[in-house]
């Protein structure tokens, strides 16, 4: 039986971070080009991202680029010769929510669909993988037995999101951003509007909840349930965070890289990991070190779980310190003071167990402290703290050399030196091993020349070098490209009609649409500028009311409350639609 192949794919602001998530153990990284990424400000150069290539397909680890935000009628053009670049500079894959680019003039990239792309149900993923698609990022919302249904309905991998920040609204379905500030979600350009603090009233106004951040939720954290996770089926374990620092990717890849690698051990007979060479990670991950607001496995496992808001702050909570002496001077922390507010401050220094901070706050002497910044971590993470080498073997005669590496890489190279009588034996391998900064480890090393045979070491140093350069060329002659998948023009999407939320803002996308049997289709609200009164901006799982206990389902929770409810800002407020039958709450211009 075929193993399944185990995929962590890691975030990447830039080349360097996704170097460093390559060395602590990521099979896969994603990088933002030079446009149309859903965060415009990790851009990349196409040189930048072609370097990166050359690093990561040294171990056969990927590299996706996320063209991943709509496309307008005028940028067609353009985004057909960036995916050009991108195919030329070696990109293993397109993350893309735009259907209009399975229309356009490009060469045979493989394409993956974005989260953007909302998908949920097992139909609409068969429709993507019929359509041409290789691979499927999974709506986040999604439960472990609604993963398990749409694994089960499509043969080609199936991506989640394990770790990082979550949108609270359905990805590629959240117009609130542009609503308010005219930045778009879909292009990129996110205001992050779920990170306000708002007030809850009902239809009297009459207040139910006062200055919380009722839709900023925790972060997500599956590390507890990654083998459920590929029980279900899924194949690409993915970590969010392309706007986050390199030490955050450090610690969480290094985290579910050990976690994964554990996995496979226990099921060496059915996984084995996408990509080559052995990681020696220097220190032991610890997820609460890096960003946080607090972690949650969000609909994972159950259907309505409660407190899943950080309805105290938007921010970084860091690590809870349960012993201040364990603090450090320069540190940062936060806590809540005696009002419920988020406070942080740096540490000027410890003094017994009572802390000096750099300005003058009160400090509670009850209730959690967070430590936000680990001036010794950090320092840590800035050094060296990972490596990755492929294991080599090489066989020795007195007429060639032959290595093969982990990959499955052989190169064979004549032996054609001359030779001197051996005072005494030579020791081979010593001068074989010396492999330097190069991605490769000597394994296992055969000699098979006389031992009366001694040939100059300055030479055997050059053919050493010869050798590994030729392992070099040959792993990119034979690295294995996938290319995109025939689009099934039979194929019918889910549904007939299609309205502003479904984003379609080209005539490319319109006319895909109509050819898989969509009958009806409205413009993308970033082209028809058509957000009014009543729009839908917002659909999420998240409910406010049962965050507060308040569930309209459960007897006697909600039966004084008198609806409709709003979200109240500083410059107006949302109304609120509670679709019980679903599970699901609407957020509307109001």
């Amino acid at each position: 039986m075929k193993k399944r192949g185990l995929e962590l794919l890691s975030p990447a602001l830039n080349a360097e971070t996704a170097i460093q998530a390559i060395l602590h153990g990521a099979d896969a990284v994603y990088i933002g080009p030079p446009s149309h990424g859903a965060r415009k400000a990790a851009s990349n150069s196409i040189e930048d991202i072609e370097s990166l290539v050359d690093f990561a397909h040294q171990f056969r680890a990927k590299v996706y680029a996320t063209v991943n935000t709509i496309i307008y009628e005028n940028e067609i053009n353009a985004v057909e010769k960036l995916i050009h670049d991108l195919y030329h500079a070696g990109v293993d894959a397109l993350i893309i929510q735009d259907m209009g680019i399975l229309r356009m003039k490009i060469p045979p990239i493989q394409l993956h669909a974005s989260t953007q792309c909302d998908i949920r149900t097992p139909e609409k993923a068969q429709f993507l993988q019929n359509v041409g698609f290789s691979q499927l990022v999974l709506a986040r919302e999604l439960s472990l037995k609604e993963i398990r249904e749409i694994t089960e309905a499509v043969s080609i991998p199936v991506e989640t999101f394990i770790h990082g920040a979550l949108c609270v609204s359905y990805s590629g379905r959240c117009h609130a951003s542009q609503a308010l500030t005219g930045r778009s979600a879909n292009r990129g350009e996110c205001a992050q509007i779920c990170r306000l603090p708002y007030s809850l009233t009902d239809c009297d106004g009459r207040f139910l909840c006062k200055d919380k951040y009722l839709l900023s939720l925790k972060d997500f954290n599956a590390s507890h349930n990654l083998e459920d996770l590929i029980e279900a089926g899924v194949s690409s374990f993915k970590i969010e965070g392309r706007l986050k620092d390199v030490g955050y990717v450090k610690n969480i890849t290094a985290l579910y890289n050990l976690q994964l690698n554990e996995i496979i051990r226990k099921n060496t007979n059915l996984f084995e990991r996408t990509s080559f060479g052995k990681v020696n990670i220097k220190f032991q991950p610890q997820a609460d070190k890096s960003f946080n607001r607090g972690f949650t496995n969000y609909f994972l496992t159950d259907r309505k779980p409660s407190k899943i808001s950080s309805l105290l702050s938007p921010k970084s909570r860091g690590e809870e310190i349960r012993d201040i002496t364990k603090l450090n001077n320069g540190d940062g922390i936060s806590f809540y003071d005696a009002k419920g507010n988020y406070q942080g401050v740096n540490i000027n220094r410890i003094e017994g167990s009572k802390i000096i901070p750099a300005r003058k706050v009160a400090i509670p002497d009850t209730g959690p402290i967070f430590r936000t910044y680990d001036v010794k971590w950090e320092k840590m993470l800035s050094n060296e703290t990972a490596q990755r080498k492929i294991s080599l073997e090489i066989r020795l005669s007195e007429n060639s050399i032959f290595a093969e590496d982990e990959r499955g890489v052989r190169v064979i190279l004549p032996l054609d030196l001359p030779w001197e009588q051996a005072v005494k034996p030579l020791d081979y391998s010593s001068i074989f091993a010396k492999l330097g900064n190069t991605p490769y480890i000597l394994s296992d090393f055969q000699n098979n020349i006389r031992e009366e045979r001694f040939y100059r070491i300055s030479e055997l140093t050059q053919i050493r070098r010869n050798l590994l350069e030729w392992l070099d060329k040959a792993n990119r002659a034979s690295y294995p490209y996938d290319y995109r998948r025939k689009e099934e023009l039979s194929a019918k999407f889910p549904y007939t009609h299609l309205d502003y939320r479904d984003n379609v803002s080209n005539s490319l996308a319109l006319e895909f649409y109509r050819s898989h049997g969509v009958e009806s289709i409205e413009n993308a609200s970033e082209v028809s500028h058509q957000l009014k009164e009543g729009n839908i901006v917002m659909t999420t799982r998240h409910c406010v009311l049962r965050e507060l206990g308040l569930c309209k389902r459960e007897k006697g929770k909600s039966h004084n409350l008198r609806f409709p409810l709003y979200l109240n800002y500083d410059r107006g407020r949302f109304k609120l639609d509670f679709d019980c039958k679903n599970c699901e709450m609407k957020v509307m211009l109001d």
